[in-house]
């Protein structure tokens, strides 16, 4: 319903009944977009979760359609749920009623071992890669390049139950001989999200920062300055790109049947335009033995991946 602004003549209503007003009318037309139109009323939903790699906007834009090309091939509603943070996804699955998520590499890894869940697919892009890598960077003015350059600095990571923003540069330290970062820096922190790791240490609020190669290539297609500006200390090895996992238990053919909608996808001409959204060329199988390679990371940095605390503390 569009607000007449006739209605908020000064001669009529002061500005704060204006202003309720307004809030009221927003109000009313989201309640109805919220509410179950017709079509989708007696659909089962699925519900999938959402680690929150990116601004929580431009999450939701890239893979709302994704979703919605889904549920419309499954005939089910299917609800977007974006934690707060990467953490979340693990321990709130079951409070939260998901039946799938898009974990990252690390928090698949630990979905293994802590959930039960089953992988079915990931995203490869044009150039038939579908992994990521971890990256450390720091402004190019900064003249930072070895581990005495980056005592006393700060150091910007995106969150403990991620690879790229927190176990690999983590190994990467422990190689230039930081044992103890927390000491070794003058302050450490957790951004929560790969672009806010970036611009922390582009916008200089940060000396040193982590971050995967996908979300910095992205930003940087609009961005020049960060390929101008910021300098790339390291990379790590590859790892699995973030997956569609699901929960033990979920039905069996329907299970089926959204692993092979995402790994056809790239042979139906509207599947094929909402990769080309999402950024990819297509979906390809994933399974358990992929992650073997952060398992062994993790081993290897002497982390118990059980019993793993992955509080940003």
């Amino acid at each position: 319903m569009p607000l007449n602004t006739t209605i908020c003549r000064k001669d009529i209503l002061n500005p704060v009944w204006c202003l309720l007003l307004f809030f009221l009318l927003v109000g009313c037309s989201d309640q109805q977009e919220g509410m179950p139109s017709a079509q989708n009323e007696g659909k089962a939903t699925l519900r999938i979760g959402l680690i929150p790699e990116i601004d929580i906007f431009s999450q939701k834009k890239r893979y709302e359609p994704l979703v919605k090309y889904l549920g419309g091939k499954l005939g089910v509603v299917v609800e977007l749920k974006i934690l707060s943070r990467y953490g979340n996804i693990l321990n709130n699955f079951a409070a939260d009623g998901l039946d799938g998520a898009f974990f990252g590499s690390f928090t698949g890894a630990l979905a293994f071992k802590k959930l039960g869940v089953t992988p079915l697919a990931r995203p490869e892009d044009k150039k038939g890669i579908s992994t990521y890598y971890g990256m450390v960077f720091v402004r190019k003015d900064s003249h930072i390049k070895s581990a005495e350059d980056m005592k006393g600095k700060r150091c910007a990571f995106v969150d403990k139950a991620t690879t790229a923003g927190w176990l690999l540069p983590l190994h990467f330290f422990l190689e230039l001989g930081i044992e103890d970062y927390q000491h070794w820096f003058a302050e450490t922190y957790f951004t929560g999200t790969h672009d806010n790791a970036i611009y922390d240490v582009l916008n200089s609020k940060a000396d040193i920062g982590a971050a995967k190669n996908t979300v910095f290539n992205r930003l940087a297609a609009k961005d020049s300055r960060l390929r101008e500006e910021l300098e790339i200390l390291s990379t790590s090895m590859p790892v699995p790109e973030n997956a569609l996992l699901v929960r033990p238990g979920l039905d069996e053919s329907l299970v089926a049947e959204l692993k092979k909608i995402l790994l056809g996808m790239d042979q139906d001409p509207e599947g094929k335009e909402i990769l080309a959204q999402f950024g990819a060329a297509r979906f390809i199988e994933t399974m358990a033995a992929d992650y073997q390679v952060v398992l062994d990371f993790a081993e290897h940095i002497g982390l118990d991946m059980t019993n793993y605390n992955d509080d940003n503390n």
